[in-house]
């Protein structure tokens, strides 16, 4: 009777390290992934991936530009490249007297004067892009649906996980189980 509840527990053991090893092989390449840009976003700031945040030169005594003006100057400067003009979103910054710029096709950011509407900078906004594949949401950035791709890659990876930290623990746990049984 011992003896057969032995064997099932080896069976299970057995069973379960090809589990942990066949779903562990595919699910490493998301969660080194995840773990390299969970790193890049902790860091963005300290290893630039974001455009550094000009100031104004203006003295703060004038009205700032409307927003519908500051728009304007953004979509102009990306017709000029050749580039999507979509605006995503807008950041405005009184403390720096500028406005940011940001775009839904690509990851380019414009940096506007608020009080002269002169283009401060123009760059790349790599954390964006690093976010998005992070999230899994780069899948679908070009198709248009990324809520879909970041509930499926974020739910997969998630449960991946458990099953993996699951697994590892009962692949941890249970030989002693089987030793202690066995010795006495």
């Amino acid at each position: 009777m011992q003896q057969e509840k032995l064997q099932v527990k080896v069976r299970r053991l057995r069973r379960m390290r090809i589990i942990h090893r066949w779903l562990g092989v595919p699910l490493m390449i998301f969660f080194l992934v995840i773990g390299i840009t969970s790193i890049l976003l902790a860091w963005k700031k300290k290893v630039e991936l974001l455009p550094p945040t000009q100031s104004s030169e203006v003295q703060r005594q004038g009205e700032w530009i409307p927003t519908e003006k500051m728009l304007a100057i953004a979509i102009t400067e990306m017709d000029s490249r050749s580039l999507s003009s979509l605006v995503d979103r807008i950041d405005i910054r009184p403390d720096k007297g500028i406005a940011k710029v940001t775009f839904e096709e690509h990851f380019t950011e414009v940096q506007i004067d608020g009080y002269s509407g002169e283009i401060l900078s123009v760059a790349t906004r790599h954390s964006d892009w690093i976010e998005k594949v992070h999230d899994g949401s780069i899948v679908d950035f070009y198709f248009g649906n990324t809520e879909t791709a970041k509930l499926v890659y974020s739910s997969a990876t998630a449960f991946g996980l458990l099953l993996m930290s699951l697994s590892g623990f009962y692949l941890w746990y249970f030989p002693k189980v089987i030793r202690k049984t066995k010795q006495g």
